[in-house]
């Protein structure tokens, strides 16, 4: 036998091999099965949700009130300011544009940390609904044999398209003693950060009310 024929032989044998251990991986392997789920759809339902919701507004609230007193300080020294200035001497005068100018930059930086601020209490407040959602994904997973559940939210949701039959939600739901639509709650989202009524600008005070020498 010459070498070509040789290789050509032990070519084939290896195809034979290869092609023997796919078919019976094939008959080996369980069935690839899977499902899908709106996880805002599921917590919407959960009634975590209007706890977690009415929590995010009280929290909301507080952090304005609190921005909102920042704001009407800033107003009312700014006010004084402006009556004031004229009778001022120059190093009050400067003293009491420096004061407002830090109120203004204290007032934006409330308003960047009330924003983060919120984004962590949601989070927080979220955790212990989203575990208790994990862990029932993980039930009827293993309950209705499905290897993969996805999730069909957002702009650009893990799943595209699926059959009907796919979509697990309801499933869910009644794994956790929730009846499929019967709960109205709105979807969990972070209230917008708080802003105080509108509020002059320092620098805008001091270029009015600076009188000349």
């Amino acid at each position: 036998m010459t070498t070509m024929n040789k290789f050509r032989v032990a070519l084939a044998a290896a195809a034979l091999t290869f092609t023997t251990a796919t078919a019976s991986m094939a008959q080996t392997a369980a069935p690839l099965k899977i499902g899908y789920t709106s996880v805002e759809y599921v917590l919407s339902q959960m009634p975590e949700s209007k706890q977690i919701e009415s929590q995010l507004k009280d929290y909301s609230t507080q952090l304005k009130n609190q921005l909102d007193a920042k704001a009407t300080d800033f107003r009312t020294k700014g006010e004084a300011y402006q009556k004031g200035a004229a009778a001022m001497s120059d190093p009050v005068r400067a003293d009491k544009e420096k004061e407002l100018q830090n109120l203004q930059q204290s007032i934006q930086e409330f308003q960047q940390n009330a924003e983060a601020s919120l984004q962590q209490k949601q989070q927080a407040l979220l955790k212990p609904a989203l575990d208790k959602l994990q862990k029932n994904i993980d039930a009827v997973a293993e309950e209705n044999g499905f290897t993969y559940i996805l999730n069909s939210d957002g702009a650009s949701p893990v799943l595209l398209h699926g059959p009907k039959e796919g979509d697990v939600s309801d499933l869910i739901l009644k794994k956790m003693g929730i009846t499929p639509g019967a709960a109205t709650a709105p979807k969990v989202t972070t209230p917008a950060a708080p802003a105080p009524s509108a509020v002059p600008a320092a620098s805008t005070t001091k270029t009015k009310t600076k009188t000349k020498k």
